[in-house]
C-alpha cells in the first residue's frame, strides 16, 4: 500500500540532467508569427504533424540527426491549468523510458507571466498522477525541472493537495474505514502542526447521535474527526466532509451497479482534508476547523430502519425514510457543532444526491448558500479557478416536503428534487445564521482526460479555496 497522504507524483527537479530538453508555449494568438519565424526544418515538422496550438498538440521537435531538440507545446491565450497536462501526457506516451530516465524538461517563462507559470507546473504534475497502490507502475514520468522564478510551494501545494485527494477516493473501501481515514487525518494534522481529537463510542452516541445511528450497523465503528488549526484569534472558518467510507445503502439496498463505485462515497472528506492541506500549506490566515463524520453503511441486525425515529444534536426529530439518504443524516450533527462555536463560514462538502448529477453532470458540483452575494462571488471565482460549480435556489417552499407527520422532519422526501430538498434539511441544523456553503459533488471523473486521469476527481476544492484566498487572504 502506498500512503495516499504523501504519496504525490516525483515529477520535479532542482537540477538539469545530461539531457535537457526546453518546453516552448506556443499560444493561439501568437501562433501565425511564431510559425513564420521558424525555420524550414521546423515548419515542415509543423506541416507533417498538423500541429497546432487549437487542438492542445503537443510537437516533439526534432534536429537535423533525428534527435529531440525542444518541445513545443500548444496552449490557450490564457493559458489553462491542464494546458501543460497535455504535453507531459505526450511525452509520457511518445517517448521511450530509457529517454526520459536520463532527460528533464523545462518550460520556458516567455509571456506566460507568474499565474501562468504556476498553472503550467500544476498541470504537469497532476498528468504524472498515477494510482500504483495494487498494479505495479514503475513507468518514469517526464521530470520537470523547476523553472526560474516559479513559485514552488504555490504548485507543490496544489499538485499534493490534488493527488492526496485522489489517492484517498481511489483506495477500496477494505483498505479505507473509518479507522484508516482517521489514520489519514492523523498523519495530515501532523504535518502541518494542527491538533486533532476524534470522538468514538459512548461519547458519539450521547453527542452525535445521527453519526452514531449510521455507523453503528458495522463493525468498523463510526467517529467523528475534529481537526483544528492556526491561530485562534483570525476568522473562523469551518469545514465539514461526508465520511461514508462504503456505502451499502442500508437496508434500503443499493441495486449493484449503483453500489459499484461506492468507495467514493466518502469523497466529501477527502475534499475536505484537500482544502485544509492547502490552507495550511499555504499558510492562509484563518482559524481552520475541519469536521468529518465517518461511518460505513452496512447491512446488519444492528442497522437502522426506514420508520425509525431519531433525535440529532440539535433536538431535532428526524424520520428515516430512506437508509440510503444517510449522508445528510450523518452531516446534521456536525453542522450543528460547527455552527455552537460561531464560525464566520461554514463550508460542507458531500457526495450527496444522484438529482445534482441528473440537473448539472459529473463535472459541475451543485451548492447551495444562505447568503446570495457569497453564492455569486464563489460561482464566478469557480470559473475563474477552472473548478466549475453552480448554485442552486434554497427554495423554501420545497420544506413542506421534508415535514414528517410523526418527527420535525423526514431525511428523503421521495419526490424529484432531492438536491433541494437535501440542502433545506441541512439548513435547519445551523445554530444561528452562519454564513454557510453547501456542496453537492460527485467526486468522479468518467472518462480520463489529461492531467485528470479516470477516477477520483476534484470537483469544487479548489473553487473554494480561491474563495478563502479571497476572502481571507489579503
Amino acid at each position: 500500500m502506498t500512503d495516499p497522504v504523501f504519496d504525490a507524483p516525483k515529477c520535479f527537479l532542482t537540477k538539469k540532467r545530461s539531457n535537457h530538453i526546453p518546453v516552448i508555449t506556443v499560444s493561439e494568438k501568437k501562433y501565425a508569427s511564431w510559425l513564420k519565424a521558424q525555420p524550414a526544418l521546423i515548419k515542415k515538422q509543423v506541416s507533417e504533424s498538423g500541429f497546432h496550438p487549437k487542438a492542445g498538440q503537443t510537437l516533439i521537435a526534432r534536429n537535423a540527426k533525428g534527435g529531440v531538440d525542444k518541445i513545443f507545446a500548444g496552449v490557450r491565450d490564457t493559458i489553462s491549468v491542464y494546458d501543460l497536462a497535455v504535453t507531459a501526457e505526450s511525452l509520457s506516451r511518445q517517448l521511450s523510458q530509457d529517454f526520459l530516465k536520463k532527460t528533464s524538461f523545462e518550460i520556458k517563462a516567455a509571456g506566460l507571466g507568474k499565474e501562468g507559470l504556476v498553472n503550467a507546473h500544476i498541470g504537469w504534475g497532476w498528468a504524472c498522477y498515477k494510482f500504483a497502490a495494487y498494479k505495479d507502475n514503475k513507468k518514469e514520468p517526464p521530470k520537470l525541472l523547476w523553472a526560474k522564478g516559479v513559485e514552488r510551494k504555490r504548485v507543490s501545494s496544489y499538485v499534493e493537495s490534488v493527488c492526496m485527494l485522489r489517492s484517498l477516493i481511489n483506495t477500496p473501501a477494505n483498505d479505507l474505514g473509518p479507522e484508516e481515514l482517521e489514520k489519514a487525518a492523523r498523519k495530515l494534522a501532523g504535518k502541518h502542526k494542527a491538533t486533532i481529537k476524534v470522538v468514538k463510542g459512548k461519547e458519539l452516541k450521547t453527542g452525535f447521535p445521527m453519526v452514531f445511528a449510521v455507523g453503528d450497523s458495522s463493525p468498523r465503528r463510526p467517529r467523528l474527526i475534529d481537526i483544528k488549526w492556526g491561530n485562534p484569534k483570525h476568522p473562523k472558518v469551518t469545514i465539514i466532509g461526508k465520511g461514508v467510507c462504503f456505502d451499502t445503502g442500508g437496508l434500503d439496498l443499493k441495486p449493484s451497479p449503483h453500489m459499484r463505485l461506492m468507495k467514493k462515497d466518502m469523497g466529501g472528506a477527502a475534499h475536505a482534508l484537500g482544502v485544509a492541506k492547502l490552507v495550511m500549506a499555504l499558510n492562509l490566515p484563518i482559524r481552520l476547523r475541519v469536521l468529518i463524520p465517518a461511518v460505513e453503511n452496512s447491512v446488519s441486525g444492528k442497522a437502522f430502519r426506514p420508520g425509525d425515529v431519531f433525535t440529532s444534536r440539535k433536538g431535532i426529530t428526524i424520520e428515516n425514510t430512506n437508509t440510503d439518504a444517510e449522508g445528510r443524516l450523518i452531516l446534521t450533527d456536525a453542522l450543528t457543532l460547527a455552527s455552537e462555536e460561531k464560525p464566520d463560514l461554514i463550508i460542507d462538502y458531500a457526495t450527496l444526491t444522484g438529482s445534482a448529477r441528473a440537473a448539472l453532470g459529473p463535472d459541475v458540483p451543485a451548492f447551495f448558500s444562505n447568503n446570495d452575494k457569497l453564492a455569486d462571488t464563489l460561482q464566478k471565482l469557480s470559473i475563474k479557478a477552472e473548478d466549475p460549480l453552480w448554485a442552486m435556489p434554497l427554495w423554501q417552499p420545497y420544506k413542506k416536503y421534508i415535514e414528517s407527520p410523526i418527527a420535525d422532519l423526514l431525511n428523503s422526501a421521495g419526490v424529484p428534487g432531492d438536491l433541494i430538498f437535501s440542502a433545506l434539511f441541512l439548513q435547519q441544523f445551523l445554530v444561528g445564521k452562519p454564513d454557510w456553503l453547501h456542496l453537492d459533488v460527485y467526486a468522479w471523473e468518467q472518462m480520463g482526460r489529461p492531467g485528470r486521469p479516470k477516477g477520483a476527481s476534484d470537483t469544487g476544492m479548489r473553487a473554494i479555496f480561491a474563495l478563502l484566498e479571497e476572502r481571507y487572504g489579503k
